[in-house]
């Protein structure tokens, strides 16, 4: 040891209690608006059935008819790699990891449609049905064949379909509460919201169903659907967006991107609408940006493209799903929507091999953060935070193991869960 240096200060204790005091507001508002992000599991897509379509079979058929894809235009490991172009030394593990995903939970959120996929229908009509969606949701959720999540899209806050959205809301949360209580992957979402005042009117609402069943004040939250460009930028110049996440008062638990809708607002002729757009690309770097730190998740959109008829052209299909599926990957757009059970294969196989790929390097940039043994790359707890998103949502999703994960990265997954969302003080990593 050197010689103890001598430590002197110029300033009074006061000086440190008084700025301290001055942002105490601050630091509450910090708190509040910028929570961090909720630590819990995020589907990696949402799959739309109209309310009209959806039956008790409907996760096990679009399972099963992915599957009949898979034998029918990629039977086996080598054939589903060379279409996508996924790597060699992968392509055995994402092909058996795809199946057993579409044989074991092929779809991960599910939202029934009461809105464009359903349309205009009697009232009578979307009664009974949105009764008969609240019955075979919680008949799902008892006896295990519900997906994680599961839920409903009502009709917007507009003039013309608001009352109707209203009453099929209402109907659906009454049918789940008579029918044993809200199950816990509940998702609402709330589409075609242009501003603020819209996710208020949403938000008061839901207070008052909570309130006429006893249920705890904020049981209820909704993911707001981002289809207008009013919802990007304000009259005023302000971005909408953010107002909107604010507005909804911590019920916000999603911004879902509306390819079709948003790109027809702002004039995309119907031959370039797509996810990859520079349109799409605004609006999406917006939402992910007023949604950071604040707990709300971004999910990218679909692509209307189906993968059907020959095998050439499902191939073509899926080549494009798949390509846009690790565009958004990249981007950190870790959800998106689905629209035909073909879309699964691709979906799996694009997120498994994103996840798969990176395991090795994650997990060695990862524990030797944690050893403080250096290398080639200079980590910081934000990036320690990054890997270990990165490693949890590859756990999952089925991509990875917690086992091979503890192997390689020497953590456990409290550790990892630690990691992604830090708390104040010191870590204690446990050996796996």
């Amino acid at each position: 040891m050197g010689q103890q240096e001598k430590v002197a200060t110029s300033l009074a204790g006061t000086v440190s209690e008084e700025i301290s005091a001055s942002l105490t507001a601050v630091d509450a508002e910090l708190a509040r608006r910028y929570p961090g992000d909720p630590g819990t599991r995020q589907p990696v897509h949402t799959v739309y059935v109209p309310g009209d379509v959806f039956e008790p079979g409907t996760l096990r058929s679009w399972g099963d008819q992915a599957l009949a894809a898979l034998d029918e235009h990629a039977p086996d490991a080598a054939s589903f790699a060379a279409v996508l172009g996924i790597p060699e030394e992968l392509a055995g593990p994402v092909h058996d990891r795809v199946r057993a995903k579409l044989e074991r939970e092929p779809v991960e959120d599910l939202r029934i449609d009461f809105e464009d996929g359903y349309g205009p229908r009697p009232d009578a009509e979307e009664d009974e049905a949105a009764a008969r969606a609240a019955r075979l949701v919680s008949e799902a959720y008892a006896n295990g064949t519900a997906a994680p999540y599961m839920g409903i899209r009502m009709k917007c806050m507009e003039a013309g379909v608001r009352d109707r959205g209203i009453r099929t809301t209402d109907v659906f949360l009454t049918g789940l509460m008579e029918a044993g209580g809200l199950p816990e992957g509940l998702v609402l979402t709330l589409p075609k919201v242009t501003y603020p005042e819209q996710v208020t009117a949403f938000v008061r609402l839901l207070e008052a169903f909570e309130k006429a069943h006893g249920l705890d004040a904020g049981r209820l939250g909704f993911e707001i659907q981002i289809e207008t460009s009013q919802s990007i930028l304000a009259a005023d110049g302000t971005a909408a967006v953010a107002r909107m996440i604010d507005a909804a008062q911590g019920r916000a638990t999603g911004l879902h991107y509306g390819t079709f809708d948003y790109s027809a607002c702002v004039g995309v002729s119907a031959a370039y609408q797509a996810s990859d757009h520079p349109a799409a690309d605004h609006a999406k770097a917006v939402m992910q940006v007023a949604a950071a730190g604040t707990g709300v998740r971004v999910s990218d959109g679909s692509t209307n493209v189906l993968p059907v008829g020959p095998t050439d052209r499902v191939h073509e299909a899926w080549r494009l799903h798949y390509g846009l599926t690790r565009r958004a990957l990249a981007r950190a757009y870790y959800q998106g929507w689905d629209m035909h059970p073909g879309h699964l294969p691709t979906r799996y196989a694009a997120v498994y091999a994103f996840y798969r790929e990176g395991l090795e390097p994650a997990a060695a940039r990862l524990a030797a953060y944690v050893a403080k043994a250096g290398g080639d790359v200079m980590d910081e707890p934000a990036t320690a935070k990054a890997l270990s998103g990165y490693l949890l949502r590859g756990i999952d999703c089925g991509a990875l193991d917690t086992a091979e994960v503890a192997r390689l990265a020497g953590l456990t997954r409290a550790d990892l869960d630690a990691f992604a969302s830090p708390r104040r003080g010191d870590l204690t990593v446990t050996a796996p």
